[in-house]
């Protein structure tokens, strides 16, 4: 039997990207996947739906269910893990992925980008994981796993996009919380975040071009993390604020030139990594 078969795992914004390459990872052993995702038409500068997304999952060897889910709307939530479970039985784990970024200083962020990244990135996280904790319950190795950053006290990671960086931190903060209050009853919280920047339409389109994704690596390295870490015994592995390499490490994996968009060439440190 394969390590995630007939398991079930709750994903917030899987139609593309990190999301996605955690998806299909997750598929190949035989989990079943809840796209919960606002993207129900292609964007052409950003690619995928939930329903290209739910083919490609389903071609993997995984079963997926497309929900189209806006996490800032608390009644599509509780719709989505209601569809999810009526479809496959459960839930066993929910990584949240889905995030809004704005690199703004305090003057140039508007409020209706400071009220996104809150909504999305701390409120959506919050209430995804409230609505899929019942569920995580009845699971055997239910895990949260939430894609946010080490907390770091440098001021230089506040200072150039405070609103962004709190956001951020505050959905670390979450999951810590989260690993202190269901410690008893053995549900696993940790964040996963990349130790280079990852070639994704974010860094495409947003932080730094064609320059910055040639000093990238892929999303696999995210996914095979993950993969990694929602294997574990979630009794004992919890409450970590996990980097991708230093997981794969773990695993025994020494080799990390295949992750590389140009092997060989340098790579950009992440931000929040020192």
């Amino acid at each position: 039997m394969s390590t995630f078969q007939n398991k079930t795992f709750f994903i917030t914004g899987a139609s593309r990207g990190i999301g996605k390459a955690i998806a299909l990872k997750l598929a190949a052993s035989g989990a079943n996947i809840i796209i919960a995702s606002k993207s129900t038409e292609e964007n052409p500068k950003l690619g995928g739906t939930i329903y290209t997304a739910a083919e490609e999952i389903e071609k993997a060897g995984g079963k997926a269910l497309a929900v189209p889910c806006d996490i800032r709307d608390e009644e599509l939530i509780i719709n989505a893990v209601r569809q999810g479970v009526e479809k496959f039985g459960g839930i066993d784990g929910v990584v949240n992925n889905a995030s809004a970024i704005s690199l703004t200083n305090t003057l140039l962020t508007e409020t209706k980008r400071f009220d996104l990244m809150y909504d999305i990135n701390v409120r959506g996280t919050f209430l995804v994981t409230k609505h899929c904790i019942p569920h995580l319950l009845k699971s055997s190795n239910p895990h949260i796993l939430t894609l946010s950053p080490p907390l770091n006290m440098n001021p230089k990671w506040f200072g150039p996009h405070v609103a962004y960086s709190i956001s951020k931190y505050n959905m670390s903060m979450l999951t810590m919380g989260w690993a202190a209050e269901f410690k008893n009853e053995g549900i696993a919280a940790n964040t996963l975040w990349p130790l280079t920047t990852i070639a994704t339409s974010a860094v495409n389109n947003l932080l730094g071009g064609d320059y910055l994704m040639k000093r990238s690596r892929n999303a696999t390295i995210l996914a095979d993390a993950a993969f990694y870490i929602l294997a574990q015994n979630a009794h004992n592995y919890t409450g970590q604020h996990l980097l991708d390499e230093h997981v794969l490490t773990e695993a025994g994996i020494t080799d990390f030139t295949k992750y590389a968009i140009t092997p060989g060439g340098t790579l950009q440190k992440d931000l929040f990594i020192d």
